[in-house]
């Protein structure tokens, strides 16, 4: 994690610590570090599969703009479940970012969380995790080109804002999974991984 800037009241940590499930797959956003690791996942996920060099290529690339995309936005990682249920993959992602606030002034807990309800950005609550008090926004989002489409769906996100201790900046947990019919166990699921978090020197 780049070290956010200092205040007076105590030095901020130099990184923090996230315990994952089994069969999450870390990608490091720095550009020295992406492909590589983006190179990792796509040859496990087609291991044994010789025939399909177009879909190998094309979850590449996409991979790697996701990642350029979420590290211009200050994204610092970004994870995503491999996890198996049986024959099924269940798709979930968890992007971390490191957001410096604009103004030097500290910002509030409760004007962040009135002002994100007021955005209409979902349900939002102040939740106390093992690293500090933090915003925590439920929300489910239209998917696909139609909402009144047979194949439309919402997707669940969780974002969890956590003030950076002596810092004037936020690390931010976007989690998110297409997964509606099963959105209570994987938002229970993406806040427990949210309160795992601890920061370290």
């Amino acid at each position: 994690m780049t070290r956010p800037r200092e205040t007076t009241e105590t030095t901020p940590p130099g990184d923090y610590r996230l315990l994952l499930p089994d069969g999450w797959f870390q990608i490091p956003l720095d550009p020295e570090q992406r492909d590589k690791s983006i190179d990792a996942l796509v040859e496990r996920q087609f291991r044994g599969i010789d025939d399909a060099p177009h879909l190998k290529d094309g979850l590449r690339k996409d991979l790697r703009r996701r990642a350029t995309r979420a590290y211009r936005s200050g994204g610092i990682e970004l994870y995503l479940s491999l996890q198996e249920v049986g024959p099924f993959t269940i798709p979930a992602s968890l992007l971390v970012t490191l957001a410096p606030l604009r103004h030097p002034e500290a910002l509030p807990l409760q004007v962040l969380a009135q002002a994100l309800a007021r955005d209409g950005e979902g349900a939002v609550s102040i939740e106390e995790l093992h690293s500090g008090t933090a915003v925590r926004v439920r929300k489910l989002t239209p998917q696909g080109d139609d909402e009144t489409s047979e194949s439309s769906h919402n997707s669940l996100s969780v974002d969890y804002h956590l003030p950076v201790p002596g810092a004037m900046a936020f690390l931010l947990l976007t989690f998110s999974t297409p997964l509606e019919p099963i959105a209570d166990a994987m938002a229970e699921l993406f806040d427990a991984i949210a309160d795992s978090l601890t920061w370290t020197e």
